[in-house]
């Protein structure tokens, strides 16, 4: 008893060491994968390290769920495999312990990790996210830091375009600047050019302050008039001394608050996007209802005659009662003008009433799929978890490779066809052409019965990854299709 106690220790040690490890590397992977996709939003923002800071942990944390999968799977692969490629598997087994009673403590542990990442999932995730994207949405808005570069157009203010000659960085003055003002329209633009100029910001940091010296400026005076001869269009010409610009350009940067994305999926726990979903499906429900009510029993016959309502005050006549075509011919020309612009207007009319309701009614269906989508993924990494383990640790028993080579390749290898399995599933779940459960649970449908396979193998002590027994197989293959083709070209020289 003491032993097995000794063994789920040693194992439990072995398998913890090289999670915590494998843990923070896959998480820094991710994350600079994450950030490299919003490297633009906040690269030249002039943003506060405190800023930075918030952002790249709340990011860290939202890509936990994406970590904790690739780092179990990671970990015990390269814990069995140390173990085999030191002989200790060899060692354990021949002492009567079957795998299964190896990994015991290991898959109570992973049992307890998919239970806590479900959890987190629920309960931190969406705060986490949240946070996470209203600080990139205010990233977003936030006005870049001013560098103007010389020797060429720089169009980083909003409606002006500046060419700057030199640049005397001592004294931060602009030499021979031209300025195009498209505030007021392209076709109105006003030009001012300035042997210097010097651009300062505001106190507040809410204005620029463009100071030019000794220049010009050339503005048309009469807008709005298309003149056919250009040399014809007045226009004002100002010589200055001296002339200020203040243009508005708020560099400060402004947090919204979280409640900007209350209504998002991302916001939203497990019982939250269940309510949702049940709400929005019975809007959908409504809708159609609605739709269908009120195009279905309509007839485009106009306002020509007035029929007679039946005895049973149903509104629906019967077509074949009345030559609608032999009513209409018999009406003047005039009247057939007017009845077919009735018509036309009342189609045209019925069907933008129809392509907004269809819109309403797409619109409602994605955001269904986004919330089922959100609903479905808490479940499904979470038992991604447990999926890795089960392909993991068997695998790490077969190969009996340990440090971070062949365990590393497998990993990446394996982690990759679950990512592209998974995101096509998504994909397809997202854009409606799959149901949202079969979307979601594909990766896990795919990499499950791979897990339970190689268990097998591992418990039976297969040569999985043996060379030489591929090597018979193929031999012998060889030999009975030998033999069954020899038959068969005897039998047909016979006949």
């Amino acid at each position: 008893m003491r032993l097995l106690k000794r063994i789920d220790y040693y194992t439990l040690t072995q398998f913890i060491k090289l999670f915590l490890a494998t843990f923070f590397v896959s998480l820094f992977v991710f994350l600079m994968q994450f950030l490299w996709k919003y490297v633009d939003d906040m690269v030249g923002k002039g943003l506060g390290l405190k800023v930075l800071a918030e952002f790249f942990f709340y990011a860290a944390v939202s890509l936990v769920p994406l970590a904790l999968p690739m780092s179990i799977m990671l970990a015990s692969l390269m814990s069995f495999g140390n173990m085999g490629e030191q002989l200790e598997l060899l060692a354990m087994k021949s002492a009567g312990i079957s795998l299964f009673r190896i990994m015991r403590a290991l898959m109570i542990v992973i049992a307890f990790a998919v239970i806590g990442a479900f959890f987190f999932s629920n309960d931190v995730l969406p705060e986490s996210q949240t946070k996470m994207w209203t600080l990139l949405i205010s990233m977003r808005q936030k006005s870049p830091e001013l560098e103007i570069p010389a020797g060429e157009f720089y169009k980083g203010i909003s409606g002006y375009s500046i060419y700057v000659s030199q640049k005397n960085d001592k004294t931060q003055l602009l030499k021979h600047v031209l300025v195009y003002d498209f505030t007021s329209g392209f076709s109105n633009a006003s030009v001012m050019s300035a042997d210097s100029a010097r651009l300062d910001v505001s106190p507040d940091k809410k204005f620029l302050i463009f100071t030019l010296y000794h220049g010009e400026s050339f503005s048309n005076l009469q807008q709005q008039t298309t003149y056919a001869n250009a040399s014809k269009i007045p226009y004002r010409r100002e010589t200055f001394a001296f002339k200020q610009l203040i243009i508005d350009f708020n560099s400060n940067f402004t947090q919204f608050s979280t409640s900007l994305l209350k209504n998002e999926n991302v916001s939203k726990n497990v019982q939250e996007l269940a309510a949702t979903i049940d709400s929005l499906n019975k809007q959908l429900v409504v809708l159609r209802k609605g739709m269908a009510g009120m195009y279905l029993p309509q007839r485009f016959y106009g306002d020509l005659i007035h029929l007679p309502q039946p005895k049973n005050n149903s509104r629906v006549y019967q077509d074949s009662h009345y030559a609608t075509d032999s009513l209409f011919i018999h009406l003047s020309e005039a009247q057939k003008k007017m009845a077919v612009s009735a018509a036309l207007s009342s189609v045209t009319q019925t069907k933008g009433e129809m392509g907004f309701n269809n819109i309403q009614i797409k619109e409602t269906e994605d955001t269904i799929r986004r919330h089922a989508i959100d609903w479905h993924r808490k479940f499904a990494l979470s038992f991604a978890c447990l999926v890795f383990f089960f392909i993991g640790a068997p695998l790490g028993a077969i190969i009996r490779k340990g440090g971070f080579g062949t365990p590393v390749v497998l990993s990446i290898f394996m982690f990759i066809v679950y990512y592209i399995v998974d995101n096509t599933g998504t994909k397809m779940a997202r854009e409606g052409l799959w149901p949202v459960w079969e979307g979601m649970w594909l990766s896990s449908a795919v990499l499950l019965p791979i897990g339970l396979f190689l268990t097998y193998k591992a418990v039976t002590d297969s040569t999985l990854m043996n060379t030489e027994s591929y090597t018979h197989l193929f031999k012998k293959s060889r030999l009975v299709v030998y033999h069954w083709l020899k038959n068969l070209v005897e039998k047909l020289r016979s006949s």
